[in-house]
């Protein structure tokens, strides 16, 4: 862990960093590109000290409300924060000044925050987005070591549908001749139809690669699964897009699923839907908050 003095926290589409790099360990991770231009050792997290006045000043001088939105490049529930709990603080700015709020995730860590996850959807829009991979623990283990195995985030999402939270679930990335397959593909839409998930974003079955985290990634692959690295070299080359060979067929049973148990599919609603302010109406409110007990 190490600290810098940030000159701005909220991005022109109003999503923020609290940290920089991550500790979760996943094989696959885009984070670890060079085009990032990450100065320092990716699990020596950087903490930006500032971060809370930042926003605090810039949610004070916001002329409309938003969604305000973290998660996209490291994820904010790393053991780290659990720890300093500036993700916990910056909600209760987010919550102070009446903005809404979706965090991307891969960690039960953010059970710690349900009380307020629920306030902000009580006034706005709080939606929480979970990365979901693989069915099987042995194999997310592997894939994901340092993180929440997929049965703990399937209680997080089932947790978020009891008290009403609306959660999206990433698909991705789907790891060919690893965890492209049926069986595969169908527990984990299972699991997102039991948990009455809003929608599931899914560009395709397959993963990204280039400089920086290609690299990572082989070296994984040596290590938990031996003579795959060639095989990811014969079969693609330096493609950027990894596609799965069975990319069609699980694509079809993705849609067809989605479509039977009307799970939003299509990644721009989605978008848009994350990025739309809701704020309730206030005298629903009042009455609500206010009905004799």
């Amino acid at each position: 862990m190490h600290f810098v003095t940030a000159k701005g926290i909220l991005s022109s589409t109003n999503g923020m960093n609290l940290y920089r790099g991550c500790s979760h360990g996943c094989i696959y991770c885009d984070s670890r590109s060079k085009c990032y231009h990450m100065d320092h050792a990716f699990e020596d997290i950087e903490v930006k000290e500032n971060a809370l006045d930042l926003l605090e000043y810039a949610l004070r001088h916001k002329k409309k409300k938003c969604m305000i939105g973290t998660g996209s490049m490291t994820d904010p529930y790393i053991p780290l924060e659990m720890e300093r709990q500036t993700v916990r603080r910056a909600l209760e700015l987010i919550y102070k000044y009446g903005f809404g709020f979706t965090v991307i995730t891969k960690s039960n860590n953010i059970l710690r925050d349900l009380d307020l996850l629920q306030k902000i959807n009580e006034r706005t829009k709080c939606v929480v987005q979970m990365t979901l991979t693989t069915y099987d623990e042995n194999l997310c283990r592997k894939l994901e070591p340092h993180v929440s195995t997929t049965r703990e985030r399937f209680t997080v999402l089932k947790k978020l549908r009891d008290v009403g939270i609306p959660s999206v679930v990433w698909l991705s990335p789907i790891l060919p001749f690893i965890n492209d397959t049926e069986e595969n593909i169908s527990g984990l839409l299972n699991m997102c139809i039991e948990a009455e998930v809003y929608g599931i974003i899914c560009f395709g079955m397959g993963l990204t690669l280039r400089e920086g985290n290609r690299e990572y990634f082989y070296r994984h692959l040596d290590l938990l699964f031996p003579g795959l690295k060639e095989k990811y070299i014969k079969s693609f080359g330096n493609q950027y897009m990894i596609e799965s060979p069975n990319g069609r067929p699980l694509m079809k049973l993705f849609t067809d699923k989605c479509r039977e148990n009307g799970i939003i599919h299509n990644n721009n609603m989605i978008f848009q839907y994350l990025q739309t302010f809701e704020e309730k109406d206030s005298a629903e409110q009042f009455n609500l908050w206010n009905l004799p007990l």
